[in-house]
């Protein structure tokens, strides 16, 4: 009887330990399917902790970036506001410059005319006593001409002078009214063709169209075309040709002044509209001018609304082309207008004798 109890319980014993085994084994693969598991959590969350960090570093560096561009930005418009503040403060000290160089022109300009009025006042009286005088006073007036001519000389600089400052002051405007510019360029170019052809220069003037009637200031476009052919004068040796001509282009017009001169060096000729420039700067030079006369004539030009341009070669001559728009005014004033013709003969005389006062006739 103990025998067969002891066996039972042997076995009650065996089925217990099988099923704990089982149970073991049962276990054990579940641990291990959870620790697999587990293991690959932590393979992920490395992984995305790996990436989140690289974002963070790569966010970290970019924001760094952006603070020291910001820095550096705030550097620059720190120093470009240093620096306009030290412009502007030039720039005001240049203009306080230019307004004081500019009221010194016009002071001394007009400091020199009250003397200059004074002897060529005194060089008339001269000069009428002289030649109604019944003794032979040849000498005497070689020397008047030469003052005269020279007191043109002064005043043709010192109007010039003070038409700058008005021009760069702002004041100096154009009297703009209806007239026939064939007829005003014609009418100039034929009244100096006699001092002209005494240098043994011909003057041809030319026109395709007989009429043209534009918005211009007869005053202006008398200066303009004297002084141009002052220089051609001045430029062209004897036995050489000048050419004004005209040409019709509808909606604006050409003037132009072109001779057989000696032309103007290519290395000034994009400047030769700058105040003070001169074609010929040697000190033994045989042709005077001041250099202000083109800048003058462009300024003149422009305030026409129109432009001036130049062609020109070494030992092939020159060629001045101004172009005015075929414009008018709305109100036409034509009997009003004061053109060449105009002018009271001697008054007339005179303006040509200023214009051509750096040339020397015999």
């Amino acid at each position: 009887m103990n025998s067969i109890f002891l066996c039972f319980l042997c076995y009650i014993i065996s089925i217990f330990q099988e099923l704990f085994y089982k149970s073991y084994l049962t276990q054990s693969k579940v641990l291990n399917l959870k620790n697999q598991e587990l293991l690959h959590i932590k393979g992920t969350l490395e992984q995305e902790i790996d990436k989140r960090s690289e974002e963070l570093t790569n966010a970290h560096n970019l924001l760094l970036n952006e603070i020291l561009d910001n820095h550096n930005y705030e550097l620059k418009i720190l120093k470009s506001k240093m620096e306009l503040e030290k412009n502007q403060e030039k720039l005001k000290q240049v203009e306080a410059y230019e307004q004081l160089r500019a009221e010194f022109f016009a002071n001394i300009s007009h400091e020199l005319k009250t003397p200059l009025n004074v002897i060529f006042s005194a060089q008339q009286i001269l000069e009428k006593n002289i030649f109604d005088s019944q003794y032979p006073v040849t000498k005497e007036k070689k020397y008047l001409k030469i003052i005269k001519q020279n007191c043109f000389r002064l005043i043709r600089l010192i109007g010039n002078l003070i038409d700058l400052t008005k021009i760069d002051s702002g004041y100096l405007n154009v009297t703009l009214s209806n007239n026939d510019i064939v007829k005003i360029t014609e009418d100039i170019t034929l009244s100096v063709a006699t001092f002209i052809e005494d240098k043994n220069i011909q003057l041809i003037f030319d026109t395709d169209i007989e009429e043209k009637e534009i918005a211009c200031d007869p005053e202006k476009i008398e200066r303009i075309i004297l002084n141009l052919l002052s220089n051609a004068v001045k430029f062209t040796p004897e036995h050489g040709k000048i050419y004004v001509t005209i040409k019709d282009n509808y909606d604006n017009i050409n003037i132009i002044v072109k001779d057989t001169g000696i032309g103007i060096p290519l290395d000034i000729q994009d400047r030769i509209f700058d105040r003070f420039i001169q074609a010929d700067k040697s000190i033994n030079r045989n042709r005077e001018g001041s250099g202000i006369g083109l800048s003058l004539v462009k300024s003149l030009v422009e305030l026409h609304n129109g432009k001036i341009t130049l062609k020109s070669s070494p030992d092939q001559g020159t060629e001045f082309i101004i172009c005015l728009p075929c414009n008018t005014v709305p109100e036409s004033n034509i009997c009003e207008n004061i053109s060449p013709k105009e002018y009271s003969y001697n008054e007339h005389i005179e303006k040509i004798f200023i214009e051509f006062s750096d040339i020397y006739f015999n």
